[in-house]
């Protein structure tokens, strides 16, 4: 019975409601296609997503951290034509109370660290060349990243588009009627002759295909999803060997707009999930399986609510997911087989204005592990800001 005891916490967060889908939809994608009114117009344009996020977890998977700060990109935008787009300026990140930053990326950089380090705040150069064509966008330089490839809640922690890295490589994006397609490749760590870490990238896919019109009040849908990482290189020295690890999931879900002032729509997804080490020792097990339901939520336009179940039959880890969403520790490296998490995460959003958005939210996780069970908690305040300015229109 301890498995239900927190289902009234739970079903009254469901009177409560967010979508927090929603939230990190509009705190944090950005529109790839091209506006035609904006053809031969130089903007200058600001995005910053400020945010104060704390993790009150104290398990045996994972230990609790807060993440106060910002991050910026000042950047010049312009397109020459209809089918270009160019992109220039910064990428800065700022944690409140640090005073140095390691010139590394953030997300799962491991033992490849360097040892320089930047003074005042994190800084990478910015720049993103896309070409749009009729269904393909390709994108070269600073992808579309983080929660524009609409990964699911077990793939992706929402977390990560306040402090990772922006994603730079390729990316191909592919929209028809019935199919949303993203393709990308993310490099996250180059290496020159001679380097003593390793090169690292993570190659992505998300094909979903609609089996009706994405118009509809009511849709159905089957996410396919597939991140892989490798690390190894041709030129590195450090003798770690390759490393190749992934996930991969399918399924099938759906929404529905109601068109009600009070429920807006209500959703609900089953995803089944695979983690395979193809090589390398980085997990302690080859093969991984786990089961994914989720319900979301969305009450006034303002509220709502996103809950699931993660059952994991058989090791599992995600490679981008929340840490309590594994059967690994990042601990200890302990490997507890066969747990199982319910959350639910409560909250508010709003849109002030075009790109200006507020947003709250509150979580909480209730994990079941071999002869032992925790209740995690987490909170964030945020602030989208992204206004542009135009210079000259030609």
């Amino acid at each position: 019975m301890k498995h239900f005891a927190l289902f009234p916490i739970f079903l009254f967060c469901l009177g409560q409601s967010i979508m927090a889908q929603d939230l990190w939809n509009d705190l944090a994608t950005s529109e790839y296609r091209i506006d035609t009114a904006d053809v031969k117009a130089l903007h200058v344009e600001l995005d910053n997503l400020s945010f104060f996020h704390d993790n009150e977890y104290s398990g045996w998977l994972s230990k609790g951290y807060s993440l106060p700060g910002l991050w910026v990109q000042p950047k010049l935008t312009y397109n020459p034509i209809r089918q270009i787009g160019l992109e220039l300026g910064l990428h800065a990140l700022i944690f409140n109370g640090a005073n140095k930053y390691p010139c590394y990326a953030y997300h799962d950089i491991g033992l490849w660290k360097g040892n320089q380090y930047q003074s005042g705040a994190h800084l990478l150069p910015w720049f993103r060349a896309k070409a749009q064509f009729k269904y393909l966008t390709i994108v070269l330089g600073d992808i579309y990243g983080g929660q524009n490839h609409r990964l699911i809640e077990p793939l992706f922690n929402p977390e990560l588009n306040l402090s990772q890295d922006p994603e730079m490589g390729i990316q191909l994006l592919w929209d028809r009627p019935h199919l949303h397609a993203d393709i990308w490749l993310n490099w996250q760590s180059y290496i020159f002759k001679m380097d003593t870490h390793q090169e690292a990238f993570t190659v992505g896919m998300n094909w979903t295909v609609y089996y009706n019109k994405q118009e509809n009040r009511l849709k159905w849908f089957s996410p396919v999803q597939l991140v892989i990482q490798h690390r190894g290189g041709e030129q590195n020295i450090a003798l770690r060997g390759v490393q190749t690890i992934s996930n991969a999931s399918i399924g099938v879900g759906m929404k529905w707009e109601t068109g009600r002032k009070a429920l807006n729509s209500l959703g609900a997804e089953i995803n089944l999930l695979a983690a395979y080490q193809q090589s390398g020792e980085l997990w302690p097990f080859k093969t991984g399986l786990a089961i994914h339901t989720g319900l979301n939520l969305k009450l006034w336009n303002y509220v709502g609510i996103n809950t699931g179940y993660l059952c994991t039959p058989k090791h599992f880890v995600s490679l981008y997911g929340n840490p309590l969403f594994n059967t690994l520790s990042q601990i200890d490296n302990t490997s507890y087989d066969g747990n199982n998490t319910l959350y639910a995460r409560v909250g508010y959003h709003r849109v002030i204005a075009r790109h200006y958005v507020l947003g709250a939210q509150a979580e909480a996780f209730q994990t079941w592990l071999p002869n032992h069970s925790e209740l995690n908690f987490g909170f964030g305040l945020y602030l989208r800001v992204n206004p542009s300015f135009l210079i000259k229109k030609w």
